[in-house]
């Protein structure tokens, strides 16, 4: 299992944000976290990358544990977030933002192969790369923001909303990219609130409500459970 979180709380102050929350996620896999706004999805994300620190429980990845290490530790160890809301240098340009990506020392090695990978999958950005990142579009934008954390050598490339305010065909192309940067392999957490995509690019799936796990199950079958038909799907 390359990463494990057992039984996990988190709270800010005394409000409580994960309670006893535990998954799983496997080499190679595509895996979501899907609930609705304050479900405690980006706790989550926070709380991997070392951004929160919890109260209770272990979270481990590949047999170290992440709870008890620095943010920067945990990025060189290849746990890398896409933040929601993107969170570019709007100021600086498409290529600056990109090697800011690779600034860890393995990561700086093979800045240009990276950066060849990034362009690749992403032809807009080799287009843009000397315009500024602020005047790009919101779509180009979360490419961007994909192909920045693509520059650190992810092995576990953990994604925060990335629909999050895209017109229809930008997010079809975004989770297109996603199963291929998962096919190149890297492994993949996504929480979204597309519930429907989400789930049907995904391998195995949880259920996030109140900060706790509801529902676990492979993709097909929660899209498939009455409760998160209801829930989620507007069926």
């Amino acid at each position: 299992m390359l990463l494990e979180i057992s039984g996990v709380d988190v709270a800010y102050g005394d409000l409580p944000a994960l309670r006893s929350v535990s998954l799983a996620v496997e080499d190679g896999e595509i895996v979501s976290v899907v609930g609705a706004n304050g479900a405690g999805k980006t706790t989550l994300l926070r709380t991997i990358s070392g951004l929160l620190r919890p109260r209770a429980g272990a979270v481990v990845f590949a047999g170290e544990r992440l709870d008890r290490m620095a943010c920067h530790a945990i990025v060189e160890r290849g746990v890398v977030q896409v933040p929601e809301g993107r969170k570019i240098f709007p100021t600086l340009s498409v290529r600056e933002n990109l090697e800011l990506g690779s600034y860890t020392r393995k990561a700086r090695r093979r800045r240009w192969d990276s950066l060849e990978r990034v362009f690749t999958l992403f032809p807009i950005l080799r287009e843009r790369a000397q315009q500024r990142a602020g005047t790009l579009s919101g779509g180009e934008q979360q490419m961007l923001a994909i192909g920045r954390a693509l520059m650190a050598l992810p092995r576990l490339l953990m994604l925060d909303e990335p629909s999050l305010g895209l017109a229809p065909l930008v997010v079809r192309e975004i989770f297109r990219i996603v199963g291929e940067i998962s096919r190149d392999g890297t492994t993949i957490m996504l929480v979204e609130q597309n519930t429907r995509q989400a789930l049907g690019l995904s391998r195995r799936g949880y259920v996030l409500e109140n900060g706790c796990i509801v529902l676990v199950g492979t993709g097909a079958e929660l899209l498939d459970n009455e409760h998160v038909k209801r829930a989620y799907l507007g069926i």
